[in-house]
């Protein structure tokens, strides 16, 4: 066991006991009790070997009951401003079918009637593409639920909006309107509207939207850091800093709750670099990157990194491919969004991506891709290769999120050029979309390389993870399940999750799962002070779970993981959520 005892231990003193350990990398052996003093761990052990220094600290004592105490989780790939305002809009993140989801925008339009809201917008966001059949949102049967009031829903990639036909006149959009270079307009035959907008198509209607104050998103914020403190999450990563989907840039609502305290230091933030750059107009964005990195920092609001978005989504034939998409008659609607050859679309060319990643490695930005074809992952590794090469000095620390389809050359390479694999864990399992689009679209070998986690671990990569909420949920044990099992989580679909697992040798054992979302998250994060380990003098970053998986795993039931819950929640040493 590893003791520190400071010799004026200050703050109040915490035992966690009759519990099981786990120390960000491994399920310690033999400890099962955790000593918080302060803001700090004080010491890690046993029951007996810790109740002695807490009674002289006058330790308050809290029973695990069996439960498991990890590092608190960070979240490397979060959007928590836009999950707290859409939580406060149109949430139709629980609708489970297509008349659910009617419905919930039909009571949320009924709701917002009346003096105070005369012509108001429907905006919301969270609905499944995999609950409607391609073609079936219409700007039609939304007008049914909306009537003449505006509506925006981004669905629930974030990669699509589905508008009512008010929201297209009143933005002008026609079947004369041509798709933007990023985007693409799903239409009719005769090339109308179809009401479905992809990509930068979603700026079409976007850039009409009442625009949200800095208030609004301070709001947001604060529910959504609220959230996610509630299942163990005590720091992370804001994706996009920027206009994004009708959003703005969210750095003015983190730099006035971080001087008021109420969002943790451990929020942090990247930059989003727009998909209009060029290399001319490289050295003018790092230089306002920098002095915004400056603006953040004085505030205590740490941007260390820029978000590279590489490509789209596979559904919508956005995502950059090295061969074209596969042919499929069934899947008519946005055909054309695969690009000129085929084979998808990249929003920011190689050379673009070679000379921005290059500049901003060398003013000090970590580099966060989203990289979801195997077009897209290849060339942002190739960018990381180039970056190492021309800054072999440099100590940043760049990472590649969501990593749908990687083409097997590309797996090694990971490790070989130092780059984090940031996976949303969630999304490896064969649900509805996997089934009814993706695969159809991918052809039966590619769709074989999907979400490579166990591979990636094997060939030297290093991990993270992050949730992509509010794309998906932000609980750690729902994403530490798929990776574990590769099938969807039983206690958010009881039926999804008897499909068969999605490529179940990728699968990872529950420590490296676990290790990713707590140390390998806060390594990538650059959280120092000892988070995402529990160890004698680490900040005292914690969470418990009401139950330890790993009893379960050895059982042979890790299809249980995802029964686990958090309650408990500590962000140096002091309680931010209780729901024992």
């Amino acid at each position: 066991m590893t003791f520190r005892t400071p010799t004026e231990p200050t703050g109040r003193a915490i035992l966690l006991h009759s519990g099981a350990v786990f120390s960000g990398t491994e399920l310690s052996i033999d400890a099962t009790a955790v000593l918080i003093s302060g803001e700090k761990i004080l010491a890690v052990g046993t029951d007996a070997e810790l109740r002695p220094q807490a009674r002289l600290l006058d330790a308050e004592e809290i029973d695990l009951q069996g439960g498991l105490v990890t590092p608190g989780f960070v979240d490397a790939h979060v959007h928590a401003v836009m999950g707290g305002v859409e939580r406060n809009a149109c949430d139709l993140t629980q609708a489970e079918t297509a008349e659910d989801t009617l419905g919930t925008i039909k009571q949320y339009a009924d709701s917002r009637t009346g003096a105070e809201h005369p012509a108001d917008w429907i905006i919301g966001a969270g609905w499944y593409k995999g609950n409607f059949p391609p073609g079936a949102a219409t700007a039609e049967i939304l007008d049914a639920v909306t009537g003449e009031r505006p509506a925006y829903l981004i669905n629930a990639d974030h990669h699509s909006a589905w508008v009512n036909t008010a929201a297209l006149r009143l933005a002008g959009v026609t079947a004369s309107t041509p798709d933007p270079e990023d985007g693409v307009i799903d239409r009719l035959p005769d090339g109308t509207p179809l009401g479905i907008l992809h990509e930068g198509a979603m700026d079409l209607v976007g850039r009409h939207l009442p625009e949200f104050s800095t208030r609004q998103l301070a709001e947001g914020l604060l529910v959504g850091g609220e959230y996610l403190h509630s299942v163990g999450v005590t720091g992370w990563q804001e994706a996009i800093l920027g206009d994004y989907a009708g959003y703005p840039d969210a750095s003015a609502a983190y730099r006035e709750l971080r001087e008021l305290d109420l969002v943790p230091e451990t929020a942090t933030g990247a930059l989003w670099v727009p998909r209009d750059l060029t290399v001319e107009t490289v050295p003018e964005l790092v230089e306002q990157f920098v002095l915004r990195r400056k603006e953040n920092e004085a505030a205590g609001f740490v941007t260390r990194a820029a978000k590279l978005m590489v490509d789209g989504v596979p559904e919508n034939r956005t995502a950059a491919m090295l061969e074209k998409y596969c042919e499929c008659e069934r899947l008519t609607g946005g055909s054309s969004n695969a690009g000129p050859d085929g084979r998808g679309l990249a929003y920011l060319g190689r050379e673009v991506l070679l000379a921005v990643g290059v500049a901003l490695d060398a003013a000090g930005f970590d580099l966060h891709f989203h990289a979801i074809g195997d077009r897209a992952v290849r060339w942002a590794l190739d960018t990381v290769a180039a970056v190492r090469a021309a800054n072999p000095e440099s100590a940043a620390r760049h990472h590649l999120a969501h990593l749908q389809i990687v083409h097997p050359e590309d797996v090694p390479r990971f490790g070989q050029t130092g780059t984090t694999a940031n996976l949303q864990a969630l999304w490896a399992c064969n649900d509805a979309q996997m089934a009814d689009q993706t695969v159809p679209l991918l052809g039966t070998e590619r769709a074989s390389w999907q979400y490579p986690f166990r591979s990636i671990e094997a060939a030297g990569g290093r991990l993270c993870t992050g949730s992509d909420w509010p794309v998906s949920t932000p609980d750690p044990w729902q994403a530490i399940h798929v990776a574990v099992n590769r099938t969807y989580p039983q206690v958010l679909d009881a039926a999804v999750a008897q499909n068969a697992p999605l490529e179940p040798r990728e699968a990872l054992e529950l420590a490296s799962a676990l290790a990713a979302y707590t140390a390998g998250s806060a390594w990538q994060l650059h959280l120092d002070s000892g988070r995402g380990r529990i160890e004698a003098g680490a900040v005292a970053d914690l969470a418990v779970a009401d139950r330890n998986p790993f009893d379960a795993v050895s059982a042979g039931h890790s299809d249980q993981i995802c029964e686990t819950r958090n309650v408990l929640t500590f962000l140096s040493g002091r309680v931010v959520y209780d729901g024992r």
